[in-house]
């Protein structure tokens, strides 16, 4: 078996570095000894920008903004369903990310950059939100391991009762936010609930294959929504 190979490192703002790892074509960004994202998984990194489209297909010129780059899977699913008008604004906190999206990892991009739709923020998502008032038709944020932040607790923030509602104030009127996490969170459904939004939980499992550790995505409508079983 090939063995890892450390490409760089980056540090995240307010604390803490990430890694990026080869071996062979398989690459890996890692926190400590945490594995935040894997080049062989991607169904449900995938299946946040799908299932937030389903939910927002009658919007006619359509712009999302996803929090977090990582290795570009949700931006490239976005991609693949979104029409020609639509707009997609990536915030992505770390440059060091965006870099490696151009460099080691641009096969995996696939060019998803340099796409029309897509504008890249680099900065912090949350602050991008609090200034947005009704500006996007769905907020995918994938920016840590969950509602339960790992990387930076300044992302707790995102998923508190003031960061919930500030996102329901930058969405449109039937916006969705979606949130992708690493597992369950009973109160964290309870609070989109507090703050007005109809949410549904979504286990999807990690590889594209219907195989894999499964994953957690909240699909929170901006509007009445028919709760779910």
């Amino acid at each position: 078996m090939l063995p890892w190979i450390q490409l760089d490192t980056a540090k995240i703002p307010g604390g803490g570095e990430l890694r990026l790892k080869s071996r062979g074509s398989e690459f890996s960004i890692m926190l400590g000894t945490n594995e935040l994202m894997n080049s062989r998984l991607s169904g449900s990194e995938e299946a946040l920008a799908t299932l937030a489209f389903e939910r927002i297909s009658n919007h006619k010129r359509p712009h999302i903004l996803i929090g977090g780059l990582g290795m570009g899977f949700t931006l490239r699913a976005a991609l693949d369903v979104l029409p020609e008008v639509a707009k997609v604004t990536v915030a992505e906190l770390v440059p060091a990310v965006v870099d490696w999206a151009r460099g080691p990892m641009a096969e995996i991009h696939a060019g998803s950059l340099d796409d029309p739709r897509v504008t890249v923020h680099v900065g912090d998502v949350g602050a991008l939100i609090s200034k947005s008032k009704g500006q996007f038709d769905a907020i995918l944020l994938d920016v840590d391991n969950g509602p339960d932040g790992l990387t930076r607790e300044a992302n707790d923030g995102l998923y508190s009762h003031d960061g919930l509602r500030k996102s329901r104030d930058a969405l449109t009127r039937g916006g969705v936010l979606g949130v992708w996490s690493q597992g369950p969170d009973q109160h964290f459904t309870r609070r989109l609930k507090d703050c007005g939004y109809g949410a549904e939980e979504i286990p999807v499992r990690a590889g594209k294959t219907g195989r894999g550790k499964k994953h957690m995505i909240w699909m929170a409508t901006n509007g009445p929504l028919a709760q779910k079983g």
